[in-house]
């Protein structure tokens, strides 16, 4: 009878917020998974049908294949980046011990009550000729102009500002949660700090440190509002593709497709990480 309590309150509990999933992300993906398998047309738009013709226009045209490998690229370049100054940053902050502990977690979260549209115009302005990199290049070190806006570099940078916070954020609460005495036991035994940390402390956190790099990777994957700010229309990732596909094309077909390339890509690629990542460090 407990059992069956206890199964009875974890489905009250849980049943709304699942009955609400289904209904507001399922259902719906469900009908664009439909849409996907449709036709287009230019005079009737979407015809009903079962094909793959969507799918595969976007594997066999080189600029969409193009456009996938400089997602994927931009996203692993994006998290790596982000993990090697969020894993100082997070362990400095969990570690610390001073009064102003508090002031650096509120300025780490800081830029996360700005929104991202707003911090993308921040960069512009430093990126663009005349800007703030521009000036400094020209007047002060005179090296010549410099124009970063509408290209690769800095798209990462406009990316990497926006998802570090959610990376240091994430890490912090996974070092927090390991015990110090562990590093004082080493210390004791004639380790030196880094060694600690890479032996001890970095396999405890290795969970942690994947979903962190699986939580900038996904948000690398779906950005938006930087590619197409600092990108240009020159510059296409997958989220601003499938926006143009939606909105200006109405080919809500292809755009179906590209979304469930997307989706599965992303999906792929963290559940290939989830296995690989901590198999191979075990197997050192």
């Amino acid at each position: 009878m407990a059992e069956q309590r206890e199964a009875g309150a974890a489905l009250a509990l849980l049943g709304p917020a699942s009955l609400m999933m289904l209904l507001m992300l399922v259902v719906p993906l469900g009908f664009l998974a439909r849409d996907s398998l449709n036709r287009y047309d230019p005079n009737e738009l979407m015809i009903a049908a079962v094909t793959s013709a969507n799918y595969l226009r976007f594997f066999e045209d080189p600029f969409y294949w193009n456009v996938l490998v400089t997602t994927i690229r931009v996203s692993v370049i994006v998290t790596v980046v982000c993990l090697a100054l969020g894993l100082p940053m997070a362990w400095r902050l969990a570690r610390s011990t001073s009064r102003w502990k508090s002031a650096l977690v509120v300025l780490t979260v800081l830029p996360l009550f700005i929104g991202s549209t707003t911090r993308t115009a921040g960069w512009m302005i430093l990126f663009a000729r005349g800007g703030m990199l521009d000036i400094l290049s020209r007047d002060l070190l005179h090296a010549g102009t410099v124009n970063l806006m509408y290209s690769e570099p800095a798209v990462i940078a406009g990316i990497i500002a926006i998802n570090l916070p959610f990376t240091v954020l994430t890490l912090q609460s996974v070092f927090e949660g390991i015990d110090p005495r562990l590093e004082e036991a080493a210390a004791s035994m004639g380790a030196a700090p880094s060694r600690a940390f890479w032996r001890i402390v970095f396999p405890l956190a290795l969970p942690g440190v994947t979903i962190a790099a699986v939580l900038c990777f996904i948000l690398c994957m779906n950005a938006f509002a930087t590619p197409v700010l600092l990108g240009g229309p020159r510059f296409q990732m997958m989220a601003p593709l499938l926006f143009w596909a939606f909105n200006s094309d109405n080919n809500w077909p292809f755009a179906g497709a590209i979304a469930f390339i997307l989706m599965g890509t992303t999906l792929g690629l963290t559940g290939l990480a989830n296995l690989v990542i901590p198999r191979r460090y075990q197997a050192r």
